[in-house]
């Protein structure tokens, strides 16, 4: 359910704005599309894992925030991001 070590820095890899950059909100975007996936695919096939149902409406709600927040700030780099990512937003 979780994201292995090697596809976390695929990630930090292709969205961060620098070097060691793992707090830029492209970043945390990212990184939770990544494991509201892996997510999604185990509650396809766990139909009654409701602890994990509540993670993963956590995490879609902390992705919800973060991207209103680089709407607000920056407008480009929002549509960048959700434009990668392929999110209907």
């Amino acid at each position: 359910m979780s994201i292995t070590a090697d596809r976390k820095q695929e990630v930090l890899k292709e969205f961060a704005q620098a070097a060691n950059d793992t707090g830029s909100p492209e970043v945390q975007v990212a990184l939770l599309t990544e494991r509201i996936k892996n997510l999604t695919e185990h509650l396809q096939s766990h139909d009654k894992d409701f602890h994990s149902r509540r993670g993963l409406l956590v995490m879609v709600g902390q992705r919800r925030r973060l991207l209103d927040y680089l709407k607000k700030k920056n407008n480009k780099r929002y549509l960048d991001i959700v434009s990668k990512l392929g999110l209907r937003r």
